[in-house]
């Protein structure tokens, strides 16, 4: 077996890790918490789906390669809840430490590439990072929307610090998507105490 074959493998084998880091976010159906491999493939769906509703013209190809590796720093670094309680910088610097070590598991020209797209996706500033990033803000609201509330309840969200934490994210890249969900957001929190 090639040198390279064995590298990819071995990089595939540490992604399968994903699978055992649990989110803050409930499935849909409130059973349990998602995983992060859920997530990200869950996501490279709406990507694929949504496309249409990008606020400028993206490159969907490599908006799902982002959204499909973006938390694989998550097997070091573990779920930071956008809600929760940790602190940024710290995390950031986790991150890239996992993103060292695992991306580097790969071949050097993958793991070049792969690490360049991640780091777009971190910095949010080209259009399909920002779109990338909407998708994966909005995904966990609709989870929440359609469990009830779900990470909100745990992490005491309100809707100002909703909207400032995550609507703006949205907003940038897929405005048209939070809109159409804004209604049925605000009726949650009102109907929860919580506008």
């Amino acid at each position: 077996m090639s040198d390279r074959l064995t590298a990819q493998l071995a990089f595939l084998d540490e992604a399968d890790k994903l699978k055992s880091i649990l989110r803050g976010t409930p499935l849909h159906d409130g059973s349990r918490r998602e995983n992060s491999g859920e997530h990200s493939w869950h996501i490279a769906l709406y990507a694929l789906i949504l496309a249409e509703h990008a606020d400028r013209p993206v490159d969907i190809n490599r908006v799902i390669k982002m959204l499909l590796i973006h938390d694989l720093v998550e097997i070091d670094a573990g779920d930071a809840p956008i809600h929760g309680d940790h602190d940024p910088v710290e995390q950031e610097l986790i991150e890239k430490a996992a993103a060292d070590r695992i991306f580097g598991l790969l071949p050097e020209d993958q793991a070049k590439d792969l690490r360049t797209l991640w780091d777009e996706f971190e910095a949010a500033e080209t259009d399909d990072a920002v779109f990338a990033k909407s998708l994966d803000r909005v995904q966990p609201v609709i989870c929440n929307l359609q469990s009830g509330g779900g990470s909100w309840l745990d992490y005491d969200v309100d809707l100002a610090k909703l909207e400032a934490r995550v609507g703006e994210k949205v907003k940038r890249g897929a405005p048209s998507i939070w809109q159409h969900l804004s209604e049925r957001i605000t009726k949650w929190f009102t109907q929860n105490g919580r506008a």
